[in-house]
């Protein structure tokens, strides 16, 4: 495998030199990253190229990146009664609708877009990151017109994050309904999301209303058997007894 990820990097370094800002593997496939303003551009290349031949979009999906490395589960210790590493908040999604998410700290653009590919011909896939350049209005090009498959996987990323994909022929929510308010994979919104809907009986029809469900933090009780543990067991047994 190592092999075949050296031909296909240094393929890679020979087609699209200079416009390489890291190449790096993971879990036997290589990661490429590149500029949004050469994505189409080196989209064209890995499809039409006969050395790539890159011809199947296999998926594409949006990284929200605001609470990269933050995580509220990291401990050192263990008790019978139970974990406490959920109580206090570290990362976006528990805070009440009066609350703006707390700043994590976080250095680089917040989102990308990860883009996975094959080829068929020579059995060997990529990953593709692009990083949006605006926070706030993050976009990107989209890429239809290279891989048609990429229509709904766009339309996804739009729907889930936010993410805007310049020049697609049909760009609007697809999992969530029309009228959903905000996007329910960045990191910042709210585990009980923003409104609710149910039918109402009086104006026979379907309704949306404020979400009646208080955000709360559950902490789970777990038990391990560790041996870190084993000796502080045996002594208290030692001292029943």
């Amino acid at each position: 495998m190592s092999e075949k990820l050296d031909r296909l990097a240094a393929c890679l370094e020979e087609k699209i030199k200079g416009r390489i800002r890291r190449l790096h593997r993971a879990c036997d496939e290589l990661t490429l990253d590149i500029s949004a303003g050469d994505l189409l551009d080196i989209a064209g290349i890995l499809r039409q190229d006969p050395e790539l031949g890159f011809d199947m979009l296999v998926d594409v999906c949006g990284v929200d990146y605001s609470a990269y490395g933050v995580t509220e589960w990291a401990t050192e210790s263990s008790t019978a009664e139970g974990f406490g590493r959920g109580v206090e908040q570290a990362t976006f999604g528990r805070f009440t609708f009066d609350e703006a998410p707390p700043a994590s700290g976080r250095s680089g653009p917040r989102f990308a877009v990860v883009y996975h590919l094959l080829s068929v011909a020579h059995n060997h896939r990529l990953r593709i990151r692009v990083y949006c350049e605006d926070d706030e209005f993050p976009t990107m090009p989209s890429l239809v017109e290279v891989w048609n498959s990429a229509n709904w996987f766009e339309r996804e990323a739009f729907d889930l994050f936010g993410i805007v994909f310049n020049g697609h022929p049909d760009l609007r929510r697809i999992l969530t309904d029309y009228g959903f308010v905000g996007h329910p994979f960045r990191k910042d919104f709210p585990l009980v999301g923003h409104v609710e809907m149910r039918y109402d009986p009086e104006q026979r029809r379907v309704i949306y209303q404020p979400v009646t469900i208080t955000p709360r933090v559950l902490v789970p009780r777990v038990i391990r058997k560790d041996h870190r543990y084993l000796d502080d067991a045996a002594e208290e047994k030692s001292t029943d007894a």
